[in-house]
């Protein structure tokens, strides 16, 4: 018979990757959320705007399961150091995963309302946004999975540009609205769509962040803006 520690061991390792997958499939159910959102926007495709908004409920179950499963992790085993920090970090990283699928919702729905008024050139400025919010998401994500601090602490700096990049958006449209005030509605939209998708980016850069909490047990959040005011 083995020994009840090797027993108790076997079954948190088994708990610990269940908890694990678990991440994996919200993090890939809401990578296709924010692709189905921004495609029914760019593409002018209400069925993909409409199943973003459909699969967020999916999205929303996995945060309680992910939630449930982590609370049961720390109960039932009394997980120390490191293994206590993933369980942790692996809860409040579904909480940012489900905050980034309702932004995604956010933008379905702002785009069905695009996609119903007449074509408006300016959709396209929110294209290189969308492409720098993606790649920040999927790059925190492969940060967390796979323990890069290097590409982790990268996260930042890239947030900040797609910060520079949602104000030189809305500075353009904002001129917009001024030269056609007629498609005020539109012009809005596109605004708010690329707020969201800044918002996307400050979501992936909470994960970035608690990847190195994870791995390093050093809480890096807020540290760009206490160098600022120094």
């Amino acid at each position: 018979m083995a020994p009840l520690g090797k027993h108790i061991s076997t079954n948190f390792e088994a708990a610990l990757q269940s908890l694990r997958n678990n991440v994996l499939m919200m993090s890939s159910l809401t990578e296709r959320l924010l692709n189905y959102a921004m495609e029914g926007l760019l593409k002018r495709d209400n069925d993909l705007c409409n199943l973003a908004i459909a699969d967020d409920e999916e999205v929303d179950s996995l945060e309680k399961e992910i939630d449930r499963e982590g609370i049961d992790l720390l109960i039932r085993f009394h997980p120390v150091a490191s293994d206590m920090r993933e369980v942790i970090a692996a809860m409040k990283l579904s909480a940012n995963l489900e905050r980034i699928a309702d932004q995604s919702v956010a933008i379905a729905r702002r785009a069905k309302k695009l996609n119903a008024e007449a074509v408006v050139s300016e959709i396209s400025l929110l294209e290189p946004v969308f492409q720098l919010a993606l790649a920040i998401f999927r790059d925190s994500m492969h940060a967390f999975v796979d323990r890069d601090i290097e590409l982790a602490l990268k996260m930042k700096p890239r947030d900040r540009e797609l910060d520079q990049l949602n104000l030189e958006v809305s500075d353009k449209i904002m001129a917009r609205i001024v030269a056609e005030p007629n498609q005020v509605k539109s012009y809005l939209n596109i605004i708010l769509i690329a707020r969201a998708l800044e918002r996307v980016g400050d979501h992936a850069t909470n994960i970035a962040e608690d990847a190195v909490w994870t791995n390093q047990a050093q809480d890096i959040r807020h540290t760009y803006q206490r160098k600022v005011e120094e």
